[in-house]
């Protein structure tokens, strides 16, 4: 989603959207997807290694997965706040360049530790699962609500199933394949009825098949997640998560200053610095902040109780775009909770 990270995550960062591990369940080191912000992809890369959980969840645990969720799903808003000045490939460039810069001092810790051969599958990671991502939620944002990219961020969880089961031979039962086919036509509804998200994003026929980013975007948040369970294990969160980083993060800086107006829009543009504001906040607390909160979680209690956070989510990002005047009516409320039916079935399948 995409930091984790992700996902994209997702999924963005870190990077983002976190999930299940018992969508992709096979023994592993924990890992926690990079980037995928938005998203909750870590979950389900986390799942695998949890602590034995305690015998009653404690207060500190449910403090921590409410602020989780408050911070993923805070991530849909604030990158409708950076599309106000900033086109959808300049908020993607920044928000990967922020998130880079800041966990520099850790990947320049790691990285002589990292293993030849797995700096392609970390490059892989990063690409399809936090560069790619960041900047197909900018621009589904460009037409589509925040809260609606909120709830369809939840289909992370669906794909890394379905890639972990197309790619990895993991084991589709009947109730997951149920599950898959609740969240992709519940997906279906979400598209078919779309929504605006403001002045920001008017209303306007085919709005809605901007949704149809997010979907990508959410695939490369599964294939992210298999990639670090199968192909990663043993290094830590923050090995993966930094390097992965400083890998796509140089890039993505040299994009957003030498191919962008990013710069100019700075010094000229009214509201720029808060826009940034808003992206800055965006990478640093959907990388640094949450990859510990989440780490910290996980101890307190397991990744399956981590993972009801998939859950919170669209839930927050839809009363963020209410308060921001973005439609939501019945119909798109049926369509989430098709959508987290289908979810919550791959949670419980066996």
């Amino acid at each position: 989603m995409s930091p984790k990270l992700p996902p994209a995550a997702h999924s963005s960062l870190v990077l983002m959207p976190a999930r299940v591990a018992s969508s992709a369940a096979t023994t592993a080191p924990e890992t926690t997807l990079p980037g995928a912000a938005d998203e909750t992809a870590s979950l389900e890369a986390t799942e695998a290694l949890a602590n034995p959980a305690p015998a009653v969840t404690s207060p500190v645990a449910w403090m921590l997965l409410l602020i989780l969720a408050s911070i993923w799903g805070t991530s849909f808003i604030l990158m409708k706040k950076g599309l106000v000045v900033f086109s959808a490939m300049e908020l993607g460039a920044t928000r990967v360049s922020v998130a880079a810069l800041l966990l520099l001092p850790f990947a320049l810790r790691h990285v002589g530790r990292v293993e030849r051969s797995r700096f392609k599958w970390l490059a892989l990671s990063g690409v399809v699962g936090t560069l790619i991502p960041a900047f197909l939620f900018a621009y589904a944002e460009t037409r589509l609500a925040s809260g609606l990219a909120g709830v369809l961020n939840a289909l992370t969880v669906v794909f890394t199933l379905l890639v972990g089961a197309l790619l990895f031979r993991q084991r589709l039962t009947g109730l997951r394949v149920l599950g898959i086919t609740l969240g992709l036509v519940g997906t279906v509804v979400m598209l078919q009825l779309g929504g605006s998200g403001g002045d920001a994003t008017p209303a306007g026929e085919g709005n809605a098949w901007y949704g149809i980013y997010i979907l990508i975007a959410t695939m490369g948040y599964g294939l992210s997640v298999n990639v670090i369970k199968h192909k990663l294990g043993g290094m830590t969160p923050v090995a993966v998560t930094s390097v992965l980083l400083l890998l796509i993060g140089g890039p993505a800086l040299a994009y957003l200053l030498l191919g962008t107006e990013f710069l100019h829009k700075l010094a000229t543009v009214p509201g720029a610095w808060a826009a940034f504001g808003y992206i800055a906040l965006l990478a640093t607390m959907s990388t640094a902040v949450a990859m510990v909160l989440f780490n910290r979680l996980i101890q307190q209690s397991t990744a399956l109780f981590a993972s009801s956070s998939t859950y919170l989510i669209p839930i927050v990002a839809l009363a963020w775009g209410a308060l921001d005047g973005e439609a939501f009516n019945l119909w798109h409320f049926a369509g989430m909770v098709v959508i987290l039916v289908g979810v919550l079935i791959i949670h419980r399948a066996k």
